[in-house]
Order: structure tokens, then sequence, then C-alpha cells
């Protein structure tokens, strides 16, 4: 992690350059040089914090950052389509298949690129108090920061459990690994960092669009609190939280409708220019899958075809599982929603048609990911209350998600419930993982749906004569081995 992390703080900012021919800089020594001078300086930095979420939350290339393929392909609700004749997937189906990798490339580049945007935050922290700008624009700045520093140490303590806490920007190489830090600690400066965010940053309705707001890290702490079982106080933030309900569930996926009222946070992505594109349903397709097929399943939900469509031939991810498509109930509007079927290589096939969507060009997609939406916020208080005993509160919250999605309402509830309806409602969004883990069902959900895998491989999407390797589904850790390239370079892991 030394090398990594001094190469972010290189690659990031400019050298300070010296009058003084002859004076030398420490080989020691890190310097962030002369960068943040004007308020200018500190927007730029912190709309690079932002930066890295279009790879965090992309798939492809390798897994991406493993984002989609470690929350929902690493549970029961996703799998991938084997392909004999294109065996570079291992990595991939190592995760989903509960086999962990320590030099796996989406296991690596999640845990660095939830550092590099904390590098870019600390930077942005350690320095801007001592500035002279407007207070309002300082206060939204180091809100955003704070914001996003919690939400990637969330995600990276949820993932890993025990890591390096980073608050100050390194500046020798003594400081540049550090021991691992308690999840109680980690947890801690999360929560701080969250509160503190939340006072400083505007409204949503008052925050410039795809920036984090109060209403964004009011959601994140609330978040927190739940998986800290801190009932009373997840409740009280999450009340602050302004928002609604799209009439039409699909409505919230459709790119015209980018910052609509239920998207509290999301990863921006923009097909022009093309840098700034995504590129889901590319990697999300059942593979093989040949371009007429492709081309057939735009026009089958009346959408005219990208130009360039290209026939896919590797091994598909994030296949909606037929233990997915089986959870919703009869009626349920969501699951036409999130999963359609489609022809691939020949035969009928599932795929994450939540993610499907118009665009230009068949490589470069602008849907936005979601992060936090309101419905998330309406759970989290159906959860929040029931846990506290008032399931008259909790009732009304997750019937308002129910009645959306075309169902009658509940008149008792239970864990079970809640938790059902945080899968059909968030399938294929990157929550079903992380609801296993917090509810210590790893073992009997993941071992149960294995088993049913191994004794009928082609349900999942195996080849006739292709079966679930033996050494699958046979560890069910809670958190993923931290990086063997990171390890390498520090003593504390």
């Amino acid at each position: 992690m030394k090398y990594y992390i001094i190469l972010i703080g290189l690659a990031i900012f400019t050298l300070s350059s010296c009058e003084d021919m002859l004076d030398v800089p420490s080989k020691t020594e890190l310097s962030s040089g002369s960068f943040f001078q004007t308020q200018a300086d500190f927007e730029k930095a912190v709309a690079g914090i932002y930066e890295p979420m279009r790879g965090f939350y992309q798939i492809g290339g390798n897994g991406g950052s493993g984002n989609l393929l470690m929350a929902e392909m690493h549970s029961d609700n996703a799998r991938y389509s084997y392909n004999s004749n294109f065996r570079a997937t291992i990595a991939q189906e190592d995760i989903a298949d509960f086999i962990y990798d320590a030099s796996s490339g989406a296991i690596t580049a999640r845990y660095r690129t939830n550092y590099l945007m904390i590098g870019r935050a600390n930077e942005v922290l350690s320095r801007i108090d001592e500035m002279d700008f407007d207070q309002a624009v300082k206060d939204n700045l180091k809100g955003q920061s704070l914001f996003m520093r919690a939400l990637r140490y969330f995600d990276l303590v949820q993932y890993y459990g025990e890591i390096p806490l980073h608050l100050e920007p390194s500046t020798s190489f003594d400081d540049v690994a550090l021991p691992l830090s308690s999840v109680d600690e980690v947890y801690n400066q999360i929560i701080a960092d969250a509160t503190a965010a939340a006072s400083l940053l505007p409204s949503k309705a008052n925050q410039d669009p795809g920036r984090a707001s109060s209403d964004a890290a009011n959601t994140l702490l609330g978040n927190v609190y739940i998986v800290r079982e801190q009932w009373s106080d997840a409740e009280t933030v999450l009340k602050k939280v302004a928002g609604s309900l799209l009439p039409n569930y699909a409505d919230v996926f459709n790119p015209a409708n980018k910052g609509n009222s239920e998207l509290i946070f999301e990863a921006q992505y923009s097909q022009s220019p093309s840098q700034y594109s995504g590129s889901f349903m590319y990697w999300m397709w059942p593979q093989p899958i040949s371009g007429e097929e492709i081309t057939a399943i735009y026009e089958d939900n009346g959408l005219t075809p990208p130009a360039s469509i290209q026939g896919r031939d590797q091994g598909g991810v994030n296949v909606p599982s037929p233990d997915l498509i089986a959870a919703y109930e009869d009626g349920d509007l969501r699951k036409d929603a999130t999963v359609g079927m489609g022809l691939a290589n020949g035969k009928m096939t599932p795929y994450a048609k939540k993610y499907l969507q118009p665009c230009d060009n068949f490589l470069y997609e602008d849907l936005n990911f979601p992060i936090y939406r309101y419905a998330e916020v309406l759970l989290m208080l159906a959860e929040a209350t029931h846990k506290q005993g008032n399931d008259g509160a909790a009732l009304n919250y997750i019937n308002q998600v129910r009645a959306r999605a075309g169902l009658a309402a509940l008149t008792s509830l239970s864990d079970a419930d809640i938790m059902h309806e945080r899968r059909v409602e968030f399938g294929l969004e990157g929550k079903r993982w992380l609801d296993l883990v917090r509810t210590n069902s790893v073992q009997s959900v993941i071992s149960a749906y294995g088993e049913r895998i191994r004794a009928n491989p082609q349900d999942y999407y195996f080849p006739f004569g292709v079966q679930l390797r033996q050494t699958a589904f046979q560890d069910f850790s809670d958190i993923f081995p931290k990086p063997a390239a990171e390890a390498l370079l520090s003593p504390y892991f």
C-alpha cells in the first residue's frame, strides 16, 4: 500500500517547483506542492474525489472495481453464464462461487479505488480550513469531502473488516502504511464524518446535481446506524431525509429522469464525452450472445438498437438467478422492470433489464448508478421502527414501497418481510450481499443456494455436462480477504 498511496499523491497533485536550482527535494518526503491556492483549486479537487466513482460502480475491464460482482454475484441474486469456449473469466466466477482469492483483480480494485477517493478527500480536508474564501462555499466543499470519506470507509469496513484508517495525507514514507484499526474505530470515524457532513451540506434541492447533500449524508448515517443496530438513532436521522417515490418503478432507472426525487445519491455517467460514459449492459449480457439477439432484445422492449452493436462471446456477469426471479410475488411490477428474458446463443435466458436503456452507441451509456434511493430510506425506517416495536409506523413505511409495486398492503410485519422487500426492491443494485452479512444469514442462505446449484447446474446457466467445481461454496466468510498486492507492501497485514 505504501507504493500505491505514494503514486496517488504524485499523480494527482503538481509538485512544487524550486526557485533555487540547487535546492534538491528530500527523497523521503512527499509534497502536494502549491496546487491549493484558490477557491477554484478546491472546487477542482473536490470534483476529483468523485471521478473514480465511475470506475467503482462500473463492471467492465476485468471486473471493474468489483462492485456488483462482490455485492450481487457474491450472493443468491445473480450468477454468471458459463462459456466453455472462453475461460478467461475465472476470477469473476470465483467470486460467484465463494472461492476466495486475495489476488483477485476485482477485490484489489475495490480496495484501491476506495483509498484513492479517501486520499483525495484527505488532501482537501487537511487544507480547506486555513483558506480564506466564501464560508458557504467552503462548508459545502468540506461537507462533500467528509461525506465521500465516510462513504468509502463504510464500503471498506463492510467488505474487508479491519482496515488502515488514513485521515491525513501521507507526507513521508513513514506514514503511508498504518496499522489496522478495529471495526469499531472505523465506524466511529464514519459516524463523525457523516454527522459533520450533514451539518455542513445543503439539501439536495439546493445542491448542484450529482453532488452530496445533507439528504445523502443523513441517509448514509441512517444506513450506518442500521448496520450497527442503533435503531432509534437511525430513525431520527432518516426522518430528516427529503424525497419521494416516483409513481412508476421503471422510471427511476430511465436516463431521462436523472436526478429525480427518488434518487438521493448516484454515480454520474454521460454518453458524451465518451470518457464519462458507462457500459453496464455491454458487460451484463448473458454470453455468448449474437448481435442479432441483442438487437431483438432492444426492439422487443420498444427501444431503437444503438449503433455499433457487437455480439458478446465471453462470460456473462450479473445474470439474474432463478432464486431472485422466484422471489417476486405474483403481480409485482418490479419483476418486469428488473429482469428481462431474451434469446442468448439460441436459448431463452434472463438478463438485467434494469440497466437496459436507450443509447446512441452500444459502448457508451449514460444511466447513473443509484447508490441511495428514497425507497431505501422508507425501508430502513420500516426496519428501525419495527425493531423498536412500532409496527404501526413500520407498516406505513413498507406499504408505501409495496403500493408502488402494485402489491397489497401487509397487515403484520416480520424481519423476514423487510429483508424480502429489500431484496426485490433493490435487485441487482448491490445491496443483497451486505444484507445477508448484517442479518447473519450468509451460512444458512448461501450454503443452501450452493447445494441447489450443485444439484441442478443447468438451471444456473451451466452448459449440459458442466458441473459446479468441487471447491465452490465451501467457505462462507462475511468479509473478503485483503488484497495480496497490498499485504506484500504493508507490515500490518
